[in-house]
């Protein structure tokens, strides 16, 4: 049942389940913390009038716990200061659209069961596309960081949710220069990646990049603007740069995607920054990627997209074993 007096969100995938925004009185219900920081919202009169400070990380959590409760029955989840909170509509479009892609290399149906495998790198502290994807199409997931602290969180979310513990694995990748080597196995095969890389090349780019963010989010409740970067999905280190920024990234990960071409039936990943697809899409040429395609996306004021490439002739992709 779709909230009351709601204007459809069209922007989103079709079985998105925020496409018809945000039921607050089932979200409080689930997550009573949330009434905290529901407000009226004065600059959207059509909409259902209430809204969250989405500046505040503290009401994003909150949100999002009362999300995760709701949608997909997963109760304990938390993440430790400064790491990313990530929005929970964006993060079920990437699963939809990529349900819809392993759909084209299985006759239109979009395949579901443990023995679809994903292989999420950057899996971060919330653990976010897993329980997604597991909860939405019974998908199991290897997921993959450089940071300690980030697996053990997500150890704690699947041991407090049992549902998970059979599904979802992590590992540690014990070397930052590398995102394929070490995780990949020669016995392996995953249906899919899935990736939301860094997007910036230093800490001092990701703070101002947060600093206009929350800016913009001011301007548009008529709040002071600030100088501080407080972040307002979080995000560590790891999670916001890294040498070379978004685009470095993901060069690597197309250069390392090579090296297994029969062990993954789609690589994808989010590239935020549509300036680096052109380059990306030589680099994909250079390795003779048999099928390449690019699905955009939008949520809210941000556009964004999937590249998602495979090494598999058509034949192949039909031949591949979804069960």
């Amino acid at each position: 049942m779709k909230p009351k007096t709601i204007t459809e969100k069209t922007n989103l995938h079709p079985r998105n389940l925020d496409r018809f925004g945000y039921d607050f009185e089932r979200l409080i219900k689930d997550n009573p913390e949330l009434k905290n920081f529901v407000v009226v919202n004065k600059h959207n009169p059509d909409a259902s009038g209430e809204t969250i400070d989405f500046s505040n990380p503290d009401a994003v959590k909150a949100l999002n716990k009362g999300l995760l409760i709701s949608h997909y029955n997963i109760q304990d989840w938390d993440i430790p200061k400064n790491y990313l909170c990530p929005p929970i509509p964006g993060r079920a479009d990437y699963i939809h659209y990529l349900a819809d892609l392993l759909a084209s290399s299985n006759n239109g149906i979009i395949p579901e069961g443990e023995t679809v495998q994903g292989l999420d790198i950057g899996i971060g502290a919330n653990c976010i596309y897993p329980i997604i994807g597991n909860a939405t199409y019974g998908w199991s997931f290897v997921g993959t960081d450089i940071d300690e602290n980030a697996i053990q969180n997500c150890k704690k979310i699947i041991a407090a949710n049992q549902k998970l513990i059979d599904p979802i694995s992590l590992q540690l990748q014990t070397d930052s220069r590398f995102i394929f080597k070490n995780i990949i196995t020669p016995e392996d095969k995953f249906t899919f990646t899935i990736c939301n890389p860094p997007f910036h090349a230093s800490q001092d780019e990701a703070t101002k990049s947060s600093v206009r963010k929350i800016n913009n989010l001011e301007s548009r409740t008529g709040d002071t603007k600030t100088e501080k970067p407080v972040l307002n999905f979080g995000g560590h280190n790891a999670e916001l740069w890294c040498e070379g920024g978004e685009l470095g990234f993901v060069t690597q990960m197309i250069y390392e995607s090579a090296k297994y071409p029969m062990q993954c039936l789609w690589f994808t990943t989010l590239v935020s920054k549509r300036d680096n697809l052109s380059s990306i899409y030589k680099t994909l040429n250079k390795v003779s990627a048999v099928e390449i395609k690019t699905i955009d996306m939008a949520q809210g004021q941000k556009t964004s997209r999937i590249v998602a490439w495979t090494f598999l002739s058509e034949a192949q992709q039909k031949a591949w074993k979804f069960d």
